[in-house]
């Protein structure tokens, strides 16, 4: 697969959005992600996650609780055979106008670094218009807007109707702001991936 790196979004991407999620008890993952990612790894793909978290900034919950969040799923992960390869997140609110948070490319710029990590060989799977955008300023080979969390939204934002079922290319794909693919959820959005770049 010409896909080496695939980036991921944490909440309403990989598990339910839980608005301003600040426990360990409230991490659920959505349908069909587990074994999506064990696919991706199958296949070669190292796993990155990158989430905005301005609740910190916000005063919603702290550092440490976002820690031991983040600490508990990297371990329910583990558990299933799933590793990120690396993680970032930005905890800043909106207003303080840093380069981390998304659609911003800092946790790119620090990762890829890190990594020696090609924009081509990457991707970006999310359900917000930031994480589009993020793919879109990083240079990625594409992004994928889901239809979890608040993907549905987010279609609607750009126009696009909600998805029955599996995936569909959108007919402007290189409208500012527009995805390549939107799909219904994870596993949908690793069918569109496998066809176009497998």
């Amino acid at each position: 697969m010409d896909i080496k790196n695939i980036f991921l979004d944490r909440d309403g991407t990989i598990i339910e959005d839980r608005h301003y999620l600040s426990s360990p008890d409230q991490i659920v993952f959505l349908p069909g992600v587990v074994q999506t990612l064990q696919a991706m790894q199958a296949a070669g793909c190292s796993l990155f996650l990158v989430t905005n978290q301005s609740g910190i900034g916000r005063g919603y919950f702290s550092m440490a609780d976002y820690q031991l969040v983040h600490q508990a799923l990297l371990e329910m992960l583990a558990e299933q055979n799933v590793f990120m390869k690396d993680c970032s997140f930005c905890p800043h609110a909106p207003e303080a106008d840093c380069s981390c948070r998304k659609p911003g490319t800092g946790m790119w710029e620090t990762i890829s670094l890190r990594h020696a990590l090609q924009a081509n060989q990457s991707i970006m799977l999310g359900d917000k218009q930031e994480d589009i955008s993020f793919g879109r300023n990083c240079g990625f080979a594409a992004s994928i807007l889901l239809g979890t969390g608040k993907g549905e939204k987010s279609m609607a934002g750009l126009g696009i109707p909600p998805l029955p079922a599996g995936w569909m290319e959108p007919e402007a794909p290189d409208l500012p702001g527009m995805p390549a693919a939107v799909a219904m959820d994870l596993p949908s959005a690793w069918q569109w991936l496998q066809q176009r770049y497998g």
